[in-house]
């Protein structure tokens, strides 16, 4: 089954943290695809991706172009494979995928700072429990990402 990795963004905003997170998949040569739950998200993360500082350059596309196979990472709205080979899954803003079997690793981050958001998380987490996925839960922390549970 699939890694779902559950992060919960409690010092940072998604726009600051995505880029690392999405850096780190770049260097190890793997290619992403970020599901967004709404399209004005998916391109607020695309200005925010082009001027992210760490790493400084992370390149990226919408998915629906011309050019998506070249693209390490896409950014949508739809759950579709992404045309560029990602095995990473990126989900944002409360999306959901039924696709969860298709990636090698799952990325869900959500806003610790809403209730509703938290609670939306949990719910996610326990239908991929029940379905049979690997989870990791992750909390930001003083000194980045911590493992918990």
């Amino acid at each position: 089954m699939t890694e779902i990795g559950f992060y919960h963004l409690t010092r940072t905003r998604l726009d600051q943290a995505l880029p690392r997170l999405l850096g780190r998949v770049l260097e190890s040569g793997g290619r992403a695809h970020v599901l967004c739950g709404e399209a004005e998200r998916a391109k607020a993360l695309d200005a925010a991706l082009w001027l992210a500082p760490d790493p400084d350059w992370l390149p990226h596309g919408m998915a629906g172009g011309e050019n998506d196979a070249l693209q390490p990472v896409l950014i949508g709205t739809l759950d579709t494979l992404p045309r560029n080979g990602a095995r990473f899954l990126f989900l944002v803003d409360g999306a959901e995928s039924g696709r969860l079997a298709d990636y090698d690793r799952v990325l869900d981050l959500f806003d610790g700072a809403d209730e509703a958001v938290v609670a939306a998380a949990r719910r996610r987490w326990s239908a991929a429990k029940a379905a049979g996925h690997t989870l990791t839960y992750w909390m930001q922390g003083e000194s980045g990402w911590q493992k918990r549970g």
